[in-house]
């Protein structure tokens, strides 16, 4: 979680401040009566939405830097521990191949101790060549060896101890921090619940306040209008009843006419009186009446032309109907005449085929008697009843 640098108090009074100076240049800008408006503020409604669309694409894009500096941080730390622990096994590595290369136990100076006999009687120089700054173990040393190594544990019990204790007081520590942090993450929460519960306040007796002042305005408003509309109606009843009581609408022609000079009538004023002389009503019902009449005899001469049209489509259509009934006629007769045409062809068809049916039975039997007589076969009498026959129908033909 990224924190920002500026102390709480700072930041909140900061936040407050801004808030207070939006409030002031809000409130200058609605109580303004040069550029107050009724009703809605479609522009400030408008900034503002484009105001909190751009917070909104602000607090996006802090969201995905931050969210990318986290990846790379936690990119680095991933890959530091790694290089760590590639470093921490390569040293490893080379410590143990300098340990089985180069730092035998046979090599050291108390290999004879380590190592026993076997160590002891590596060495390749005589024991008469061994000086005294040889000897490396003498009889009756190390006599407090015990004691020495109850001591050791002691002290490492001790100091494993020590370290415990150390860790328990870090670990101490660490939780009294995380709680200090926990309680001023909670404050912080708190404090901004307040504040934004303060600022529903105010924006809520804010938005009261100018509804109030709105609908003040708008009775203020709704007053005048009926004021006027009252007003109006009162001024349009006033002049038609002027209207209604003047000379024009009672028709009275004295008060309209005025005299011109002598021997000539007396002019009238229209805007007096629009009514009418009688010499000029009786040519306006003359001519009312030469209209009907004349529209009269266009309706009769109308009335006639449709009667003589509709008589004339009439002839027109009983000439049709006729010629219809004629050519039908003539067509039934030629229909008969060709259907006994057609009877007459079939009929000499058949009575054709007749005779070539016969014609064949004739050349049969013919040819019968004459392979019978160059044979030398006796006739029979069905054979000479068929030749006569045949020369019988042949004759004919």
């Amino acid at each position: 979680m990224y924190k920002v640098d500026l102390p709480i108090d700072q930041s909140i009074e900061k936040a407050v401040e801004r808030r207070r100076s939006a409030e002031t240049a809000r409130k200058a800008r609605i109580y303004n009566t040069r550029h107050r408006v009724m009703g809605i503020d479609v522009g400030a409604l408008n900034q503002q939405v484009q105001e909190k669309k751009h917070q909104q694409n602000m607090e996006m894009q802090r969201d995905k830097a931050f969210d990318e500096l986290r990846k790379i941080h936690d990119e680095t730390l991933l890959k530091q521990e790694v290089d760590e622990k590639e470093k921490r096994a390569a040293l490893h590595t080379d410590l143990t191949k300098y340990w089985a290369n180069l730092q035998h136990v046979e090599d050291s100076r108390d290999a004879d101790l380590k190592c026993g006999l076997k160590g002891a009687f590596r060495i390749t120089i005589p024991e008469a060549e061994l000086g005294p700054a040889s000897m490396q173990i003498f009889q009756g040393e190390d006599v407090g060896e015990e004691e020495r190594r109850r001591e050791q544990i002691r002290q490492t019990e001790k100091d494993l101890q020590a370290q415990k204790e150390d860790h328990e007081r870090r670990r101490m520590r660490e939780k009294h921090r995380e709680t200090l942090v926990s309680k001023e993450l909670v404050y912080q929460d708190l404090r901004g619940v307040q504040l934004h519960t303060q600022e529903e306040e105010c924006r809520k007796a804010t938005r009261v306040a100018l509804d109030n002042y709105n609908q003040a305005l708008a009775a203020e408003r709704a007053q005048h209008l009926k004021e006027k509309l009252r007003r109006e109606e009162s001024e349009n009843l006033a002049e038609v009843w002027h209207t209604l009581t003047s000379d024009m609408m009672t028709e009275c022609a004295e008060a309209a006419e005025r005299e011109v000079a002598e021997g000539k009538p007396a002019r009238v004023l229209v805007d007096k009186w629009k009514g009418m002389r009688p010499e000029q009503l009786s040519a306006i019902h003359r001519e009312r009446e030469e209209q009907r009449v004349e529209k009269q005899r266009q309706r009769d001469a109308e009335k006639a032309q449709n009667v003589a049209w509709q008589l004339h489509r009439l002839k027109l259509s009983r000439q049709a109907e006729e010629e219809e009934r004629r050519v039908a006629q003539l067509r039934r007769e030629k229909r008969i005449q060709m259907d006994l045409h057609n009877m007459q062809l079939a009929r000499e068809q058949q009575e054709h085929q007749g005779y070539l049916k016969q014609e064949a039975v004739h050349q049969q039997t013919h040819q019968g008697l004459l392979l019978s007589i160059q044979h030398g076969l006796p006739l029979t009498n069905t054979h000479l009843t068929q030749a006569c026959g045949n020369v019988l129908i042949k004759l004919p033909s």
